[in-house]
């Protein structure tokens, strides 16, 4: 499953979109995982420094 953000706790501070080596997140206002790029490689998680971003 991919993971997901958590639109409410995101700061929309870009830190995954600089880990994911798949190119599955952009941000908008706060980052966005497409489920179609998701690996769910998990890379994402522990860089994101509120806690944001989990396993579906």
């Amino acid at each position: 499953m991919p993971r997901k953000v958590n639109p409410d706790t995101c700061i929309g501070c870009g830190a995954c979109v600089d880990q994911c080596a798949f190119g599955a997140i952009t941000l908008e206002d706060v980052s966005v995982i497409d489920p179609s790029l998701c690996q769910d490689c998990g890379a994402c998680e522990p860089v994101c420094p509120v806690g944001a971003i989990s396993e579906e």
